[in-house]
């Protein structure tokens, strides 16, 4: 028998460990016809087939190139082909978000194949997301110092408060792997025109950054990145299961909001104190706080002189007595 080619190997052994533990079920793959996702399509159907799963790719189509259509549809032939099943989903993108059009498709392709999951009530979705994609997005959180939280990236698994669990098994594995296992396999993937458009930041820091940084301090930039981000969500899981902890005991609710001891507040280290402000506020009032705002609210336990209220997104803090108060704007 021939062998077995190394990145297909690879690939289907990186499947294979998030699938086994899943059983015999039903599986959701998301697929664009890029390389990376029609690997993972192949290498699942193979795996999911030894325990009697069956798989679903599903095609976000977007609608915002010509011929988007077809490139759905050439998609849905190529998993079917595979002994897959197919479905395209068509979705309309926000084009006025506020976080840019890339933003807008990446939340409409998300709520697609969520109601997606929860119309075939599959077990999991898997994405086709690979250790470049990793460590573009640590560089970009680095870029935006935008704190631990995105430096962590994006996690191998994630399930949602309603029940969705979001698998990406090939965060350490190279995009150039999936190449290979597509030609390997005799599939001719799809090369999306907005991957190689230097008006998207991520395209700009994988064709010119990471390329730079490699070539000025050495190979291995990539895989540093994304070992970064697996530490970064290991300290971060040691840190909410203390501040979790914490909350319990310091944090009561209050008229039209929560409050918190300021004199508890003030005990912590600052990396714990504000972690517990903004997970305090996203939690009451589902919005998020920069930097400079959680550090000016940690001053109405650090540095209490008296000053007024601070205004945030959606809400209000504000020290009376011994305690930050957060009040609904």
């Amino acid at each position: 028998m021939p062998s077995l080619d190394p990145a297909v190997a690879e690939v289907r052994r990186a499947v294979r460990s998030v699938i086994g533990p899943l059983g015999a079920s039903r599986i959701v793959v998301a697929l664009s016809g890029g390389a990376d996702s029609l690997a993972l399509t192949a290498a699942a159907v193979f795996e999911a087939g030894k325990s009697g799963s069956n798989v679903l790719a599903a095609i976000v189509d977007h609608g915002l190139q010509p011929e988007s259509d077809a490139v759905a549809q050439r998609a849905a032939d190529q998993a079917r082909a595979l002994g897959a099943e197919a479905t395209v989903l068509r979705v309309d993108v926000d084009s006025r978000h506020p976080d840019g059009p890339e933003a807008g498709a990446r939340d409409a392709r998300y709520a697609a194949l969520r109601r997606c999951a929860a119309d075939e009530a599959v077990a999991a979705v898997l994405l086709g997301h690979t250790l470049d994609d990793q460590a573009e997005t640590v560089l970009l959180g680095l870029a935006r110092g935008s704190g631990a939280a995105s430096l962590q990236g994006m996690a191998p698994v994630r399930q949602d408060g309603d029940g969705v669990r979001w698998l990406r098994p090939l965060l350490g594995v190279r995009r150039a792997t999936t190449r290979a296992f597509c030609a390997a396999s005799g599939l001719e993937a799809w090369d999306d025109p907005h991957n190689t458009d230097p008006r998207y930041a991520r395209v700009r820091a994988r064709e010119r950054v990471l390329p730079v940084l490699e070539e000025e301090l050495g190979p291995g930039i990539a895989e540093a990145l994304a070992r970064t981000a697996e530490q970064l969500r290991e300290d971060a899981e040691a840190f909410d299961d203390m501040i979790h902890e914490t909350i319990e005991d310091i944090v009561e609710h209050a008229e039209a909001g929560i409050s918190v001891s300021a004199a508890a507040l003030a005990a912590n280290p600052a990396a714990l104190r504000n972690r517990i402000i903004r997970l305090v506020v996203d939690s009451e009032f589902g919005v998020g706080l920069t930097r400079t705002q959680t550090l000016e609210v940690a001053r109405l336990a650090t540095e209490w002189s008296g000053q007024g209220p601070t205004d945030l997104p959606g809400c209000s803090a504000q020290r009376r007595g011994g305690r930050i108060v957060f009040t609904a704007r």
